[in-house]
């Protein structure tokens, strides 16, 4: 393993519940480097899914936050001056792609079409990563996957993934975990009681059922165990619940009262 990927592995196991068969269907994916894309709401586990994997895998994560102010070199590399003239420095995806590692683009939706388009060449069977600014062509390595992930709830034409990305990856439906286990999940984080973290994951499932309904979005499986680890400091539990599962989520009077009321009703 070249020693530029050793920032990039994974010390420890990360904790992450399956809740199907999404393990074994990524662990056959990688098996024959398939691009996969992982779509599901925000804070519901794609990201420490990814993180898992790649520990199970033993291979080495880079993970790059997309936004819409990253360009294509953000991504590929560019040529930097120090004291002694220019010198090239590749991008995370370069770095992944040159000396095999997972490739991780979170949100990827949130990022430029015309910066996403240059991962086309690495998604079909040429698993190649043209540098035209440098003249070379990266052929990817043996080890190498990329892996993109997006919440379709932001979907719209303005941010949305072409067709000819969509058709280059394979996919995993994400979404919140079902009672028993959501709760499994936050009493594991957090350190607090089963009963409390039952109590969080009902006020989160009245929460999503408005969704659309007052609420752009519901409370995230990552929101209750803020809430959760402020409990097991000491904070009171309706306090925690203020500011980490209804604050965040709605600006709305209305709104905030009826979660606070949710609430009340739990704790």
């Amino acid at each position: 393993m070249s020693e530029a990927l050793d920032a990039y592995r994974v010390a420890q196991e990360p904790y992450y519940r399956p809740v199907a068969d999404e393990v074994e269907l990524f662990e056959a994916a990688y098996s024959v480097r398939m691009p996969m894309m992982l779509k599901g709401p925000t804070g519901c586990g794609k990201t420490r899914f990814v993180e898992h994997m790649a520990w199970k895998l033993n291979k080495p994560l880079i993970t790059v936050a997309c936004n819409e102010d990253m360009t294509a070199s953000d991504l590929v590399g560019r040529f930097l001056l120090d004291a002694n003239g220019t010198r090239w420095q590749d991008g995370p995806l370069a770095v992944a792609a040159r000396h095999g590692a997972i490739c991780y683009l979170d949100e990827v939706v949130e990022a430029r079409q015309d910066t996403t388009v240059v991962i086309h060449p690495l998604t079909d069977n040429r698993r190649v990563l043209p540098l035209e600014k440098k003249g070379e062509l990266v052929h990817a390595h043996p080890d190498f996957q990329i892996v993109i992930s997006y919440n379709p709830g932001y979907q719209s034409l303005m941010k949305d993934l072409k067709q000819s990305t969509k058709q280059r990856f394979g996919a995993l439906d994400f979404n919140y975990p079902e009672h028993d286990i959501e709760t499994e999940i936050v009493a594991h984080e957090t350190g607090v009681s089963t009963e409390v973290a039952a109590k969080l994951v009902g006020i989160a499932e009245r929460a999503r059922n408005l969704k659309g309904h007052g609420l752009d979005e519901g409370i995230s499986t990552r929101m209750l165990i803020y809430a959760g680890s402020l409990i097991a400091q000491g904070v009171a539990a309706q306090a925690a619940c203020r500011v980490a599962l209804v604050r965040p989520i709605t600006d709305d009077p209305d709104m905030r009262d009826a979660l606070d009321a949710a609430v009340s009703t739990f704790f």
